[in-house]
């Protein structure tokens, strides 16, 4: 996206819209538990031991992935967990506030949990951060009248099930559609990318629709997951929102 924003080839201005779609690794993991074993046990079982975890990091290269996707270490012994609440909330600040909000909270998220290793269960955690994350969202984007929500109203909706019933369908949906893994990418709601695909891919999915000058389809789970059209036409990502994120 970045490329493509930042290096058009026609008078068309691009803009994205992404809507993170959720998925649980682990679907089996007791949610009432803030975690339920580090990340690094769930591998060597889920490979058979060290050495077939070792194999599947060479196979996908999963440290070189990573580095493309701004992650340059992974923590290992990161603590795994149910991830119903943070699903949750990621989708209930994207409708409150905007999908680039959301994105926001997206990112910070992949480090607390990719990166500094904390559980997405522990709730109260969770809320600090996500508090912590949406002040600074809002207080750079001038154009969201909605109040911010506190630490303890966010704990609260965590504690919730608001939100619930769209997760749930959203997960029966994507096993309708065969797809039992991640990453995957559906743009324009009918090109699936697998998320093994290079940069090369993406740049021409995405020059193919600017060189069209319109988009054909829409987020086949933005109903499912109960996003309206307005947010959706508000987008997560454009060249201006990229130049503020470049010089802060």
């Amino acid at each position: 996206m970045r490329h493509v924003l930042s290096n058009p080839i026609s008078d068309v201005q691009m803009e994205f819209a992404v809507l993170r779609v959720p998925f649980f690794l682990e679907p089996h993991y007791d949610e009432s538990k803030p975690f339920i074993e580090s990340n690094r046990e769930r591998l060597i079982k889920k490979w058979g031991g060290k050495e077939g975890w070792e194999r599947q990091k060479n196979r996908h290269d999963l440290k070189g992935r990573g580095i493309a996707a701004g992650i340059p270490h992974f923590n290992l012994d990161r603590l795994a967990s149910n991830s119903m609440a943070s699903h949750r909330l990621i989708q209930y600040v994207g409708k409150r506030y905007g999908l680039n909000i959301s994105e926001a909270l997206y990112d910070r998220l992949n480090v607390y949990y990719f990166v500094e290793g904390h559980s997405l269960n522990d709730k109260p955690r969770l809320a600090k951060v996500a508090a912590e994350t949406l002040s600074q969202s809002l207080a750079e984007d001038s154009n969201i009248s909605q109040a911010l929500m506190s630490e303890k109203e966010i704990l609260e909706f965590l504690n919730s099930n608001e939100g619930r019933l769209e997760i749930e369908n959203a997960l029966r949906a994507l096993n309708e559609l065969g797809v039992h893994g991640i990453p995957k990418f559906i743009v324009e709601g009918s090109t699936v990318v697998d998320g093994a695909a290079g940069p090369e891919t993406f740049v021409r999915i995405f020059r193919e629709i600017e060189q069209r000058g319109k988009v054909e389809g829409t987020a086949i789970f933005k109903d499912i997951l109960g996003v309206d059209d307005e947010t959706l036409s508000r987008g997560s990502y454009s060249k201006e929102s990229l130049l503020m994120e470049d010089a802060a």
